[in-house]
């Protein structure tokens, strides 16, 4: 009869202090380990034991937190079986371990077969497809320390201008990430980098904004999966850098046509999970968003950016609402708040008005030179504010029903609501609303 992978590292000499390790840890791990399975066991050696052990300050096995091996052991723990041969196919790429990560999810392996068989960069297969009745062992030649999400992206060499990134940028990143968190982290691979740079040396960027660049990839204090991302949809969350006003830069996702943020960088590899978060990998680099990056980006607003490109040739509004910089001769400067129609609430005029009066009722949604968010509205009470066209609108708190707020335009008109608030741009912020405001023409 064959034997399971216990009986087999039993038979194993140079396995005997993983056997060691299987019946002092937590977690009943020998009868686990003798079950069904399919399991895919990594063993280390005892002189990959060894050399762990000096490396984290313990003379013996028995220093070791018994829950804690029972995590580095199930680290080496696949719940399938996979051969050699399947991990050569694949070349690299993640598999699900045993040990529990953050939000409680299955931390995630890497492998590379570029150079041989190697995991997490830190081990290599010395023996290889060692077949047992409930699953495969590999031998190899170090213990797999349970990775955060820096240490994800040290191994994966896809990941190496990102690391780079990380090291050069303003404050102190790599420590940040190393933290307790839970982060999400959106990780740019070395062709988004490279796409983003256009032969920019990373060393000639300014080090402030490479900082906010990548915190813009940044969600602190949740672990968010791809399947959570999926289930809601779209929608918008903040990321940890900084957008006008101080406040935290909202990111929007949308899930449609795969799992995609800001309209522009889509996940091509999903949920690899470390000890303090979670990782995707995305195709391109996400900038600081400006208010028309998130109205390209929604679809909710696709009728909004038509009347602002289309319908207005006349007026490049695309460009004036991109801007980061004052002192512009037309006297169109950011911060702007911006009050954005739904694609209903353009649906719900009897007509779009041609391009002169559109062009002023477009401005009539646009506040200059001032980052509005809720929180600066009286409450209760009434804010007026002067918009680019020229007329006062005044926003009204509470609003009436669901309405997070009411606003009476320039012509008097005060049924409009205000349905979503503070999506936070670089240069501005966004004010959902579910009727076109018209000024007094």
């Amino acid at each position: 009869m064959e034997k399971n992978i216990v009986e087999l590292a039993l038979d194993t000499p140079e396995l005997s202090t993983l056997v060691a390790a299987l019946s002092r840890a937590d977690g009943d791990l020998v009868n686990v380990l003798s079950g069904n399975g399919p399991f895919t066991v990594l063993a280390p050696t005892n002189a990959a034991f060894t050399a762990f052990l000096a490396d984290n300050g313990f003379s013996s096995l028995d220093q070791v937190p018994t829950d804690v091996l029972s995590q580095i052991i199930l680290n080496h723990v696949i719940m399938s079986d996979v051969t050699s041969s399947d991990l050569i196919a694949a070349g690299s790429g993640y598999a699900k371990g045993s040990a529990t990560g953050a939000g409680d999810q299955n931390i995630s392996i890497f492998f590379d077969t570029t150079n041989g068989v190697r995991f997490n960069n830190a081990a290599s297969v010395s023996t290889a497809d060692i077949n047992a009745s409930n699953g495969t062992i590999h031998i190899i030649n170090a213990v797999l320390g349970l990775p955060d999400i820096v240490d994800h992206a040290i191994a994966n060499p896809s990941f190496t201008s990102l690391v780079t990134a990380l090291g050069a940028a303003d404050g102190d990143l790599v420590s940040v990430l190393k933290g307790a968190g839970p982060f999400t982290v959106l990780a740019p691979d070395n062709d988004a980098f490279a796409t983003f740079l256009d032969g920019t040396a990373l060393g000639d960027v300014n080090t402030a904004v490479l900082s906010q660049i990548l915190l813009n990839h940044v969600i602190i204090g949740s672990t968010v999966t791809s399947s959570f991302l999926v289930d809601a949809g779209s929608g918008y969350t903040n990321t940890a850098a900084t957008g006008a006003g101080g406040n935290p830069m909202s990111l929007y996702f949308n899930t449609s046509s795969g799992v995609t943020f800001n309209g522009i960088s889509t996940v091509f590899e999903a949920d690899i999970v470390g000890t303090n978060g979670i990782i995707h990998a995305v195709e391109t680099v996400i900038g600081i968003p400006t208010v028309v990056t998130f109205a390209a980006a929604d679809p909710n607003f696709s009728t909004l950016v038509t009347a602002l490109t289309d319908l207005t040739p006349g007026t490049d509004f695309a460009a004036i609402l991109s801007r980061t910089e004052g002192s512009n001769a037309d006297g169109i400067n950011p911060n702007f708040t911006v009050f954005a129609p739904t694609n209903d609430a353009f649906d719900a005029l009897e007509s779009v008005p041609g391009e002169a009066v559109l062009t002023q009722v477009l401005l009539h949604h646009v506040i200059g030179e001032a980052n509005v968010t809720s929180s600066m509205l009286n409450n209760p009470g009434d804010t007026t504010a002067a918009t680019l066209q020229g007329d006062n609108m005044t926003i009204t708190l509470p609003g009436a029903g669901d309405n997070i707020a009411n606003i009476t335009d320039g012509s008097g008109a005060s049924d409009i609501g205000i349905i979503a608030v503070d999506v936070q741009a670089g240069n501005g912020v966004i004010h959902v609303i579910n009727k076109v405001m018209i000024p007094n023409l």
